[in-house]
């Protein structure tokens, strides 16, 4: 690494806490301010960081020292301040969705062509061990040519990021949906990294938690362009759930399971073996990958492993869920 990044935290919500424990993981880059409304919370994560902290971006703009923001805030709230950032001449990691409708997707990715800076969505799914160890699996042909596949997650929402009087993930204005839009991309894209793009898909949505304006269950069937078809179960629930398996991969020779870890099933393991489990494994290491991808891309030039159009694939697949849901058809994609 050439140097080190300055970094900006805008936003110091729940999501805020995972982001700073990755970097600790990565000292090319410093956390040199803080921009958030609240006063505690712009307090609380001063003395976390020792980075002074700023009430807005245009305040820390004005007085601060930074040379890249990370933007963890509302969905409605992304386009303006990516764009605002951009012009501004920083480089930006902006946590997924881009925007919640393809119109404010495009006007950021014209700001981003226009700016001397990397423009970055933040899905760390791309990052998560098990999920890069399942593409090397897939790809190496270790369960034959892939049939299918599924996704299988109910979770319950917790506190930081459904507590208080009004969290603003159960206003529909505020995220843009459901669940499908803001926790749907981290499972989206470990399916697009194995069994490549989605063509159509077929959902229905409910709303199982009243408080929630959007979705709270999704379930769906998305069929790729390779003609594989997969399946997805999402859902936010305060009831008690048992023990999950996240994903299901089905080959012609063979499957793996991803739940606490990655298992392969296979004619010489039709019991399971589990993989690579002597390595460092788990969601939260992903943020750690997401922020050295970053630092490379400002401090060295080096291409990011997914640009930031990548993310669409994960809005597109959702507004065509919610497209499908109201229609009772299947749905394109990439329409």
């Amino acid at each position: 690494m050439s140097g080190s990044l300055k970094l900006a935290l805008v936003g110091c919500g729940a999501i805020s806490d995972w982001h700073r424990m990755g970097l600790k993981e990565v000292p090319e880059i410093e956390v040199t301010a803080v921009v958030e409304p609240d006063g505690e919370r712009a307090r609380a994560a001063a003395e976390a960081t020792g980075a002074p902290a700023f009430a807005s971006l245009d305040e820390a703009l004005d007085g601060g020292d930074f040379d890249a923001v990370d933007l963890m805030l509302p969905h409605r709230l992304h386009e303006a301040i990516a764009v605002q950032a951009l012009e501004a001449g920083k480089h930006v990691l902006l946590e997924k969705p881009m925007a919640p409708s393809l119109g404010a997707c495009e006007r950021i990715l014209e700001a981003a062509a226009k700016a001397e800076g990397v423009f970055m969505v933040a899905e760390n799914a791309q990052y998560w061990p098990e999920v890069r160890i399942v593409r090397e699996l897939v790809a190496s042909g270790a369960i034959g040519d892939v049939v299918t596949a599924g996704v299988h997650l109910f979770l319950p929402p917790m506190p930081a990021y459904y507590g208080g009087d009004a969290p603003w993930r159960f206003d529909k204005a505020a995220t843009g949906g459901g669940v499908s839009i803001d926790v749907g991309s981290h499972y989206v894209r470990p399916l697009r990294m194995w069994l490549g793009e989605i063509d159509e898909v077929v959902a229905a949505m409910e709303r199982p938690l009243a408080k929630m304006e959007g979705e709270s269950l999704a379930r769906a069937l998305f069929r790729f362009r390779s003609g594989a078809v997969a399946s997805f179960d999402l859902m936010l629930t305060e009831a008690p759930i048992g023990r999950q398996d996240m994903f299901r991969i089905s080959g012609s020779a063979g499957e793996i399971l991803v739940g606490l870890g990655v298992t392969l099933y296979d004619a010489d393991h039709r019991k399971g073996i589990r993989v690579r489990e002597e390595e460092p494994q788990g969601y939260l290491l992903s943020y750690a990958g997401q922020f050295r991808d970053f630092a490379r891309a400002t401090l060295e030039g080096v291409p990011l492993e997914a640009g930031p159009e990548v993310s669409l694939g994960e809005l597109r697949t959702a507004l065509a869920m919610e497209r499908s849901a109201e229609s009772g058809r299947w749905e394109k994609v990439w329409a």
